[in-house]
């Protein structure tokens, strides 16, 4: 092979590998906001194929991630007049569920931003209720990291373990 073709197959291999990084981070984003997304079922399919890049898949996932949730937080903290809309992140019902979690718990419930059905409205809840967003990305962010550490320590042991 030819120093052109090489120089071309780094060129490719590097715009594939941004390419994938952007999907999983854009999937992340919408997984975290009205938009659906599977970003664990991406996350696993790529740290399958590419488990030596644990670490850059597990930031973007985490960044992205995190990212939606600041988005929701922002639609509840200025545009909470438009809940029950169809386009809103969470309906009315959900957002007086995660409005008692978050007024049993405190804070302390965004570690659970990355969870199902209650997540969307508890960062949505925390902007109406004006959490100051530093503490907000904080919290939120730690949680979304550890859920995506324990899937690429799944992940990448599981794949050990049955391929060893």
């Amino acid at each position: 092979m030819g120093a052109a073709e090489e120089n071309l197959n780094q060129h490719l291999g590097k715009l594939v590998e941004q390419t994938i990084l952007w999907g999983l981070g854009l999937s992340a984003f919408a997984s975290a906001t009205l938009l659906p997304g599977s970003s664990e079922a991406l996350l696993t399919g790529l740290l399958w194929e590419f488990p030596e890049h644990r670490w850059s898949l597990w930031a973007v996932a985490t960044l992205g991630n995190s990212l939606g949730a600041f988005t929701n937080w922002g639609l509840g903290r200025f545009l909470l007049q438009f809940l029950g809309r169809r386009w809103f992140p969470v309906s009315p019902e959900q957002y007086e569920r995660a409005t008692r979690w978050f007024s049993r718990y405190g804070i302390w419930t965004l570690l659970l931003a990355w969870t199902p059905i209650l997540g969307d409205p508890l960062t949505v809840v925390a902007g109406a209720l004006r959490v100051r967003f530093a503490v907000f990305c904080g919290l939120v962010t730690l949680g979304k990291a550890l859920r995506y550490a324990f899937i690429v320590g799944a992940v990448v042991w599981g794949k050990e373990m049955l391929w060893s």
